[in-house]
């Protein structure tokens, strides 16, 4: 409750969920207490209180909102985001059993407007979209995996993941993968592949994405050529991916090729709808936020663990510094490969570590401490970053939330750059502010309540509004 009347409220009309339990919100004409992030008509400030507790809210008269449910949150108990959860699982493991998102609706119980609302609040897209991911996703485990659907035909894996021709399947698919259904079988028997670029694709944009540390000791430029190491399942490989302006040729080493394929269809960013952000950015009269690279995507890590270890070192200093540390800690735990690039740190390596060890390097003494613990946290399987990727978006924020070292900043970084949720702002990050104040011509950079009230109206792709931020005060690539 050290927050200020105005704070608390801003952060009401932003339905600011990092606030839930920080306080409680009561408004005197309906008599009721609810969440700050309850989705319920905003009050005027006149007509609210805030709450320590849920206690004090009831001691005052006011009665628990039956919309966001403040009671359960308090006791841990969230029956809704279950409720969400549970469906979102049913989706994900028999797609073909919901022909669209009608059915959706009328499996959930709730009305399609308060299900919309939920779908975006805790997974971050509508019921068409998950259920679109879904038959991806079933698609391609039984185009791939050895207990799948080895002997079936294209057509037939098309009809058993729902969708309803067969054309529709190879689009959306290569949409999604940058490759065809067969190709992606044939992934396996395959040392290269050629993923294709979608139409009109900024490459210089990925060019920068890719060689944006200088520093870096997990990879190396020449020209268009990109050698890259990185943890696959069976241990460290090399990649090495030719660009081109229509697409990227990836050459494997060695490993699991559909794993090393997921980490390039990552790093172009395949799957983010960049054209809706681009239209809405048109529709909201900022054409200018997008011009030049209305597809840009945003580049994954290509590990969850990594955007882990960018997330605590980048906090608080500048992204060359950040660069060089991450090199220092690569070179000191990492794997030297025969090329003299080194594989990227396993959270096992780093957890051996003493902080100290950390200090020569130019670690801060709470830094190494944070970095350290959480990757302890990792290897001793107390948290499963893994396992966030097919987790709610609330539920993930909250798992991240509870590990030491991790803020609002790390956590949203960490949501958008390596979990890949659409719809997220590292607040107080000084690219995104400098952005929203050259974009909007404010007299000076924004706060984190003016952040996040601003970065409100490009929701539900604020997470393509940051990294478009991030470029506009920057030169375009060569």
């Amino acid at each position: 409750m050290r927050m200020s009347h105005r704070t608390m409220y801003a952060r009401v009309l932003a339905g600011d969920a990092a606030a839930n339990g920080q306080f409680f919100t009561g408004v005197v004409t309906t008599g009721i207490y609810c969440l700050p992030s309850c989705r319920a008509r905003k009050p005027k400030p006149g007509n609210v209180r805030f709450f320590p507790s849920c206690e004090a809210a009831r001691a005052a008269g006011l009665r628990a909102c039956r919309k966001c449910h403040p009671d359960d949150f308090a006791r841990g108990a969230d029956p809704v985001l279950e409720d969400i959860e549970a469906l979102v699982g049913e989706i994900r493991r028999e797609p073909a059993r919901f022909p669209d998102a009608k059915a959706i609706v009328q499996r959930s119980g709730f009305g399609a407007t308060r299900l919309f609302e939920l779908f975006r609040q805790h997974f971050h897209a509508t019921p068409a979209d998950v259920l679109l991911r879904a038959r991806i996703d079933a698609a391609k485990f039984q185009l791939s995996h050895p207990t799948g659907r080895a002997g079936a035909t294209v057509l037939e894996i098309s009809q058993a993941t729902g969708f309803e021709s067969l054309s529709v399947f190879h689009d959306q698919f290569r949409r999604h993968t940058g490759l065809t259904p067969k190709a992606f079988r044939d992934l396996g028997a395959a040392p290269q592949f050629s993923i294709a670029l979608p139409a009109g694709y900024p490459l210089p944009y990925l060019r920068r994405a890719l060689q944006r540390d200088q520093h870096s000791a997990t990879e190396r430029t020449i020209g268009d050529v990109q050698h890259s190491v990185v943890q696959l399942s069976t241990g460290p490989a090399c990649l090495k991916l030719r660009l081109s302006p229509t697409t990227v040729e990836v050459e494997l080493a060695d490993g699991p090729a559909h794993e090393a394929h997921a980490i390039v269809a990552g790093w172009i960013g395949l799957g983010q709808d960049a054209g809706a952000f681009s239209r809405l950015a048109t529709k909201l009269g900022l054409p200018r936020l997008v011009a030049g690279r209305t597809e840009m995507r945003i580049s994954q890590t290509a590990s969850v663990f990594d955007g882990l270890v960018w997330s605590i070192i980048g906090q608080q200093i500048n992204f060359p510094f950040a660069c060089r540390l991450k090199s220092r800690l690569t070179t000191r735990v990492g794997t030297q490969m025969a090329d003299g690039l080194f594989a990227p740190p396993t959270p096992a390596a780093v957890a051996a570590l003493n902080p100290a060890e950390l200090i020569p390097l130019q670690f801060s003494r709470q830094k190494a401490d944070y970095l350290v613990s959480a990757a302890r946290l990792v290897a001793e399987g107390k948290v499963d970053l893994e396992s966030l990727r097919t987790q709610s978006a609330t539920r993930a924020e909250r798992t991240l939330l509870a590990v030491r070292g991790l803020g609002p900043w790390s956590v949203n970084y960490l949501m958008m750059r390596a979990l890949g949720f659409p719809d997220c702002v590292p607040l107080g990050d000084t690219g995104v502010t400098s952005g929203l104040q050259a974009l909007l011509h404010l007299d000076e950079r924004p706060d984190i309540d003016a952040t996040r009230r601003l970065m409100t109206m490009f929701s539900p792709y604020r997470s393509l509004a940051t990294a478009h931020l991030w470029q506009f005060n920057q030169p375009p690539p060569i």
